[in-house]
């Protein structure tokens, strides 16, 4: 049996934020315990020039719910990414997931040779919709979670590849 979009997309969107908000949890505990200050601790980033963590969250969801609005031809609702703590951020996670789950497999499935168009600043990238997913959505997607995920390693929260698989 062939891999549907609807498969390759919304279900692995909602696996990798319900992990993603389990580490936050994690993080909140690590915050919680060791008396650190949260907002800097979500301000965080690996390099300079890269998005702090509570930014790089921020992207992974509205990555999942950009693509599967694509997908299925809708409106991709906005967020105000507005968020400054790890609590704010479950909860822009779990909003997220919430949207996700009121796609449909018949939304999404035959969307692979539709036409999407990105548009980013001044230029527009267009993609069929099997190579939107799996080449542009998500590889962004999974960057954006694993950037998170190792912010939050690196600055002491202990989780681990079990965490980041669920």
């Amino acid at each position: 049996m062939d891999l549907s979009m609807y498969q390759a997309s919304v279900p692995t969107f909602i696996r990798m934020l319900n992990n993603l908000s389990d580490i936050l949890s994690k993080a909140q505990a690590h915050v919680d315990a060791h008396k650190l200050d949260e907002t800097a601790f979500t301000g965080f980033r690996l390099y300079p020039d890269m998005f702090p963590m509570a930014r790089q969250v921020m992207i992974a969801g509205d990555t999942a719910k950009g693509a599967v609005s694509r997908l299925a031809g809708v409106e991709i609702p906005v967020y105000e990414d507005t968020e400054k703590t790890l609590a704010e951020l479950k909860v822009r996670l779990a909003k997220t997931i919430a949207y996700l789950r009121g796609f449909q497999p018949e939304q999404i499935d035959g969307t692979e040779g539709k036409e999407i168009v990105v548009k980013r600043r001044d230029t527009e990238a267009r993609y069929s919709g099997r190579q939107f997913l799996l080449d542009n959505a998500l590889p962004n997607f999974y960057f954006h979670v694993t950037t998170a995920y190792a912010i939050l390693r690196h600055n002491g929260v202990e989780i681990g590849k079990k965490d980041y698989l669920g």
